[in-house]
C-alpha cells in the first residue's frame, strides 16, 4: 500500500512538473513571435513568473532585462513597475538585500501612481521579510502590517500566510508573546488551507512554546500533540523534540505515567540519532519524574549526565534547571553541605541570565506603539526629477557645509580665546579660593570632634540608662517572682503545707520558676543588646529542628493551661545564627502560651517565599489591639498580665526584632483583637551577597 501512495505522488510531481515545463516553452515561443509592444511585455511577465515559481532565477533575469529594455522604450509604466518587483523577488532570494530593498522601493513608487493597492500591498510584504531577516522588527512589522488590510480583503490565502508567518516571528523575537500567538494562530489557518504541513508544525511547535511560557499547559499540550501526529513527526529530531517537551509539560500535571511513556521515548529517540541538544530536555524532564516518585540514585545520574551536555554545549537554561534539581535532591538525601553548593550555583547562574535578559530585552524590545500600524511609517521622499537638478541640489548643499565649516572654525577660535581668558581670571583667584577652603575644611574638623564627643557623652547616657532599667525591672519582676518561689518554699519547711496540697501548689511553683527563668533569661540578652556586644555566627540550619527542641520546652505549661499544639512545620533551612533564633522561637512560644486560654491552639509552621525562609507562630488567643501593636517592637518595656495574670518585662519582643534584624531578617505580626495573633519571622537562606 505504502509502495502505491509513493508511486502516485512520484506520477503527480512529474505531471506538475511536465506541465510547468510545458507552459514555460509555449510562452517562450509564443514571446518570440509577438510584436515589441504591451502585449508582449505582458507574456514576458507570465513567463518570468512561471521561472520565478520554479526557481530557475538566472533564466528569468535574462527575460527581465529583455522586459526592462523595452518597457523602457515604449515608457510602459505597469510592465517597469512589475518587472521591477519581480528583479527584486531574485535579488532577495540571491541574499542581495540592499539591490532588492532598492527595487522594492522604485516599484512600489510606480504602482502608487498606478494605483494598484495589491501590488503596493505585496511589495510592503516584501520589504517587511526582508527587515524581519535583517533583525529590524520594529520597521518590519511596519511594512507587514500596512500590507495585511488589502490581502485580507481579497482573501490571497498565500500571500496572507507569508504575512502572517512574517508578523508571527517579528513579534516573538521582540517578545511580544500576545501578539506573537495572534498571528501564528492567523498562519496556522492560511497553512492548513494550503496543506503546508512544513509551516502548520513550524507554527504548532511555536504556540506550544509560548503557551507554556505563559503557564497555559494545557494548550501547549494540545499543540505538541498536534506535532506528534502530523506525517512531519516522522523526522526523528522533530520527534524527539517534541515528545521531550510534552513528557515535560505532563509532568506540570503531576502526570507520571504518561509523563513516563513520552520522556522514556524521546530519550530512547535522542539517543539512537546522538541528538544532544534534544536528550538534555529529557535527561532533566527524567531527573524531576525520578525525583519525584522517589527514585534518588536513578535520578542523580540521569540529572549529572544532562549537567555535563548542558555545560558542553552551553544550554544555560537547562543547566540551570539542573542545578536546581541536584540542590532538591541532595535536600531530600539530607546532604545540605552538597544542597547548598547547588543553591550557590543556581543563584549565580540566574543573575548572570537576568542581566544577559536584561540587556537583551533592551537592545530587542520595542514601545508597545511600534506594535501596531503608523500610518505615517512610510512617507514618500521627494525625488528629484532630473540630473541636473540632483547635481544642483548636491553643489548648493556643498556650498552650505563649507559655509558652516567656517563659522565653526570660527566659533572654536573664540571658544579657545575666551577658555585662555577664563583659565588666567582661575589662576589668580586660586591662591584666596584655597585659603578659604583650609579655614573651612578646619571648621569642619571642629565640627566633626563636637558631633563625635557628643554621641559619646549620648551613648553613655544610654548605658547608664539601661543600667537603671536594668535594676528597676530586677527589683520589681524578678523580685515577684522569687518572693513568690521562696514563700512556697518557707511553707514547705514550716511544715503549714500538707502533701496533698504541696501536690496541688508545684504547677503554680513550676509556672513561677518558668516566668523567673525567662524573665532573667529576656533581661541578660537585652542589656546585653544595649551594650552592643551581640556578635552574631550564622550557619545553615533546619528551622523543624528547632521548633521541635523549644516545643518540648513548654509542652507540660500548655498541657497544663489546657492549649492545643498544631505542628506544620517542615523540613527547611535557614541561614543565621542558630542560638539567636532559639531565643526568638522561644519568646515567641512563650508569648503565645501567655495570651492564651484553656481550650486555644497554637500553631507553628514555615514556607518558602522568594528564597527566604518564613517561620510563623499563630495563636487563638485574645489578640491584640491596633494601637497596642505599634508600641510592641519598640525599644521601652511595654508588657501587659496573660490570661492566668502571667507578666513580664515587656522587653521579650525587643530583643526578638533586634536577634532577627541583626541576622538580615524580618520579624512582624498580623493580630486581631478577640481572635488571636500571628508572628512572622523573614531569613535569609543564604548568606547574602
Amino acid at each position: 500500500m505504502r509502495r502505491i501512495i509513493i508511486l502516485i505522488i512520484l506520477c503527480l510531481y512529474t505531471f506538475i512538473c511536465f506541465s510547468q515545463t510545458n507552459e514555460i516553452d509555449s510562452l517562450a515561443i509564443e514571446l518570440a513571435f509577438q510584436e515589441k509592444d504591451s502585449s508582449k511585455i505582458e507574456t514576458s511577465l507570465k513567463l518570468i513568473k512561471s521561472l520565478y515559481d520554479t526557481n530557475e532565477y538566472d533564466r528569468a533575469l535574462k527575460y527581465i532585462i529583455e522586459s526592462e529594455k523595452l518597457s523602457n522604450s515604449i515608457n510602459y509604466s505597469k510592465g517597469i513597475a512589475k518587472i521591477t518587483y519581480y528583479k527584486s523577488l531574485i535579488y532577495a532570494q540571491k541574499g542581495d538585500y540592499i539591490n532588492a530593498i532598492s527595487g522594492y522601493e522604485k516599484s512600489k513608487r510606480l504602482f502608487k501612481t498606478l494605483k494598484d493597492t495589491l501590488s503596493t500591498a505585496r511589495v510592503n510584504n516584501s520589504i517587511g521579510l526582508i527587515e524581519i531577516k535583517r533583525g529590524n522588527y520594529a520597521k518590519g512589522l511596519q511594512f507587514s502590517l500596512a500590507a495585511i488590510e488589502e490581502l485580507e480583503n481579497r482573501n490571497l490565502v498565500k500571500d496572507l500566510n507569508l504575512a502572517y508567518s512574517n508578523l508571527a516571528k517579528a513579534y516573538y523575537n521582540v517578545n511580544a508573546n500576545d501578539k506573537a500567538i495572534e498571528f501564528y494562530t492567523k498562519a496556522l489557518e492560511t497553512q492548513e488551507q494550503l496543506h503546508d504541513t512544513k509551516g502548520i508544525n513550524e507554527s504548532n511547535s511555536k504556540l506550544a512554546e509560548l503557551y507554556s511560557e505563559k503557564k497555559e499547559y494545557r494548550k501547549a499540550i494540545e499543540f505538541y500533540e498536534k506535532v506528534l501526529g502530523s506525517s512531519e513527526s516522522k523526522n526523528d529530531s522533530i520527534r524527539g523534540y517534541v515528545l521531550s517537551k510534552l513528557g515535560g509539560e505532563y509532568l506540570k500535571f503531576n502526570d507520571y505515567e504518561k509523563a513516563s511513556k513520552y520522556l522514556v521515548q524521546g530519550y530512547n529517540i535522542n539517543i539512537r540519532n546522538k541528538n544532544k541538544a534534544n536528550l538534555l530536555i529529557a535527561l532533566n524532564n527524567l531527573g524531576d519524574l525520578n525525583l519525584r516518585q522517589n527514585r534518588l540514585v536513578l535520578a542523580e545520574k540521569q540529572l549529572l549526565e544532562a549537567g555535563d551536555i548542558a555545560k558542553s554545549i552551553d544550554n544555560k537554561i537547562e543547566l540551570l534547571k539542573h542545578y536546581k534539581l541536584l540542590k532538591t535532591l541532595d535536600s531530600t538525601r539530607e546532604r545540605f553541605d552538597k544542597a547548598f553548593v547547588w543553591q550557590r550555583e543556581y543563584y549565580e547562574l540566574n543573575n548572570s541570565l537576568k542581566r544577559s535578559q536584561m540587556s537583551s530585552v533592551n537592545s530587542t524590545t520595542i514601545d508597545s506603539k511600534q506594535l501596531e500600524l503608523n500610518p505615517n511609517f512610510d512617507k514618500p521622499i521627494a525625488n528629484n526629477t532630473t540630473e541636473q537638478t540632483k547635481i544642483y541640489s548636491t553643489l548648493e548643499t556643498d556650498e552650505k557645509y563649507n559655509k558652516f565649516k567656517l563659522i565653526f572654525y570660527a566659533l572654536l577660535a573664540a571658544l579657545a580665546i575666551v577658555s585662555t581668558f577664563l583659565i588666567l581670571i582661575y589662576l589668580k583667584r586660586n591662591n584666596n579660593i584655597k585659603y578659604t577652603q583650609e579655614l573651612e575644611e578646619k571648621n569642619i574638623k571642629i565640627e566633626l570632634q563636637n558631633e563625635a564627643f557628643l554621641e559619646q557623652t549620648k551613648h553613655l547616657e544610654n548605658v547608664n540608662n539601661v543600667k537603671d532599667k536594668l535594676f528597676s525591672i530586677v527589683s520589681h519582676d524578678l523580685k515577684d517572682s522569687l518572693s513568690s518561689i521562696n514563700g512556697f518554699i518557707d511553707l514547705l519547711k514550716d511544715g503549714s503545707l500538707s502533701r496533698e496540697e504541696f501536690d496541688n501548689l508545684i504547677p503554680e511553683l513550676s509556672e513561677n520558676a518558668n516566668n523567673a527563668s525567662l524573665l532573667l533569661f529576656n533581661l541578660l540578652n537585652w542589656s546585653k543588646s544595649q551594650m552592643q556586644s551581640l556578635e552574631p555566627k550564622p550557619s545553615l540550619f533546619d528551622v523543624q529542628e528547632v521548633f521541635e527542641d523549644k516545643v518540648k520546652l513548654v509542652e507540660q505549661r500548655m498541657e497544663n493551661k489546657g492549649i492545643n499544639l498544631v505542628d506544620h512545620s517542615l523540613r527547611d533551612f535557614a541561614y543565621a545564627d542558630r542560638s539567636m533564633f532559639e531565643i526568638v522561637i522561644q519568646n515567641l512560644l512563650a508569648n503565645a502560651l501567655k495570651f492564651s486560654k484553656n481550650g486555644d491552639t497554637i500553631t507553628v509552621s514555615n514556607h518558602i517565599s522568594n528564597g527566604s525562609c518564613i517561620i510563623s507562630v499563630s495563636d487563638t488567643g485574645i489578640g491584640i489591639s491596633k494601637e497596642n501593636i505599634e508600641k510592641l517592637f519598640k525599644n521601652t518595656s511595654y508588657t501587659t498580665v496573660g490570661t492566668n495574670n502571667e507578666k513580664g518585662t515587656g522587653l521579650g519582643l525587643s530583643i526578638c526584632k533586634e536577634l532577627v534584624e541583626l541576622n538580615n531578617g524580618k520579624i512582624w505580626v498580623e493580630s486581631t483583637l478577640g481572635k488571636g495573633s500571628t508572628f512572622y519571622v523573614q531569613l535569609p537562606k543564604s548568606k547574602p551577597s
